[in-house]
């Protein structure tokens, strides 16, 4: 019997491989020259996909750039078939006007359920709907935006500006990664907003918290199950507890123990302190709308996941593009001097139009989310004809798009501020931001799930820039483009080694 099952399977390893020598002599659908990745009968364009899987932004880019739609699709061994799309009426489409057909799906759920479970940002239907109304009013609400300013304040002013003065102050100059304060300085203030608990991850005297380095190990292992070629992989790896499933999985258990801990504790104090009208930190308000802890625990954690990354990746990746332009760098300290003369205040920041144009440009060469996928409920065909099939994952991709001569001109590769201006009309007037559409440009998501947190990121990171860039010179160790990583959120590899000097006035 042993004998006989080695050999079916022997049988059944051989035949494929004559399968599959077959396919890539004889009954090759598609070639590398087309718009389109390679494609072979039974296995698809696995072969393609797993010899571009190191640079998957770059070659997604370059496919799209060939086709005259904007849009690609390939087929993987035992997964739906793909589709991807740099055209902003498929965005649209996607988005917005057959929102309801597009759902992130059971598919994409999966990758994040473990580490998300049923947050916001990664559930459908009812449960989605319920978090998105409750967090949408409590970030409406005055009293939310001031109690984040302030909080926002003294970050800078009490932690993250003595850090770069202790380093500015270093004899010789002291090297640091300034991705890494900058994450350090997001974490305690999203912490602080999301669960009023203050790691103090900018205390570089000790050790960041477990929290911390738990959420970039669930983080990355995550999203490296989108990138394998065969889900059944890290399923199979999940379901035996090995490899970097095993470590996900520890991983996760500490994020979940230690925001439950937080929670906890969170609830024991709004009891003995009985009224909750001066909790102003989101999980007080979540608990005071009686939402159970594993429901509160979610929504925090993604909150958190959101609300840290993404608004460090994208000063980070200003902070270098500055350093190469220094005339746009110039024009920020202009209008930060103008606005700010009694220090940056709330009125200031949102006066603050060439800070966030420059925000703006740097996330669309460098967007945090390089790439974000639904799951079609039913069949549909997209603005430019290419048909949907019930089931396929449908990808609209802010790196692709800005990167696209079609979307953004012949200048794509130039970082210019000046693109989000309209032209000035009367010599002397300040000029005014450019509408750009959300579905040309991404980058905070659009139509019903547009990002509730996008003024409070662009608040935070006025502030941040503008209190930094006042007062210090952030020079770059090496001048070589770093490489865009994109996981979860993108992040720039080994980080921004630069030495702090203080600006002179």
């Amino acid at each position: 019997m042993v004998i006989l099952t080695a050999f079916l399977i022997l049988f059944l390893i051989l035949g494929f491989v004559s399968i599959f020598l077959f396919s890539t002599k004889t009954l090759k659908l598609k070639t590398e020259s087309s718009t389109n990745p390679t494609s072979y009968p039974l296995i698809g364009s696995i072969l393609s996909f797993n010899k571009n899987r190191h640079r998957l932004l770059q070659w997604y880019t370059d496919l799209l750039r060939l086709s005259p739609s904007q849009t690609i699709t390939f087929d993987l061994f035992l997964r739906r078939r793909t589709i991807i799309t740099a055209n902003p009426e498929n965005v649209e489409h996607i988005l917005k006007t057959n929102f309801c057909n597009f759902p992130k799906g059971k598919p994409f759920t999966d990758l994040l359920g473990d580490l998300l479970g049923g947050g916001i940002f990664n559930s459908d239907g009812e449960l989605w709907s319920s978090q998105r109304k409750l967090a949408s009013h409590e970030f409406t609400m005055r009293s939310l935006r001031e109690f984040t300013f302030e909080i926002l304040r003294e970050e800078v002013e009490n932690r993250l500006i003595p850090v770069l003065s202790s380093a500015a102050d270093y004899d010789g100059g002291r090297t640091v990664d300034f991705q890494e304060l900058l994450k350090r300085f997001a974490f305690d203030v999203v912490c602080k907003v999301s669960l009023g608990w203050d790691p103090d991850c900018l205390d570089l005297t000790r050790p960041v918290p477990d929290l911390v380095e738990a959420f970039d190990v669930a983080a990355a292992i995550s999203a490296r199950r989108a990138t394998e070629p065969v889900y059944a992989v890290w399923k199979l790896k999940r379901l035996f507890n090995v490899g970097s499933e095993r470590k996900l999985r520890e991983a996760i258990g500490t994020v979940h123990a230690s925001v439950s801990e937080i929670i906890r504790a969170k609830k024991k104090s709004l009891k003995i302190g009985g009224d909750v009208s001066d909790k102003q930190d989101l999980l007080s308000r979540f608990l005071a709308a009686g939402h159970d802890e594993e429901a509160v625990r979610d929504s925090v954690i993604s909150f958190i996941m959101a609300g840290r990354d993404t608004t460090s990746a994208a000063m980070t990746w200003l902070f270098w593009l500055l350093s190469q332009n220094n005339d746009v760098e110039k024009k920020i300290l202009e209008e930060v001097n103008n606005e700010s003369a009694l220090g940056l205040g709330f009125e200031h920041l949102r006066g603050m139009s060439y800070t966030k144009a420059c925000l703006c440009e740097a996330m669309r060469l460098y967007p945090p989310v390089a790439w974000d996928s639904k799951h079609a409920a039913n069949d549909d065909v997209l603005p430019d004809g290419t048909l949907v099939r019930k089931g396929d994952k449908v990808t609209y991709f802010p790196y692709g798009m800005g990167r696209m001569e079609k979307v953004w001109g012949e200048d794509w590769e130039e970082f210019k501020p000046n693109r989000w201006f309209e032209e000035e009309q009367n010599y002397g007037t300040k000029p005014v931001l450019r509408t750009v559409s959300s579905f040309k440009f991404p980058v905070f998501q659009a139509g019903p799930r547009v990002c509730i947190g996008k003024e409070m990121a662009f608040l935070q990171m006025k502030y941040v820039v503008g209190s930094v860039l006042s007062r210090f010179e952030i020079v770059p160790v090496c001048n070589n483009r770093p490489a865009f990583i994109p996981l979860l959120t993108a992040h720039m590899a080994g980080g921004l080694k630069v030495k702090i000097k203080r600006r002179e006035h």
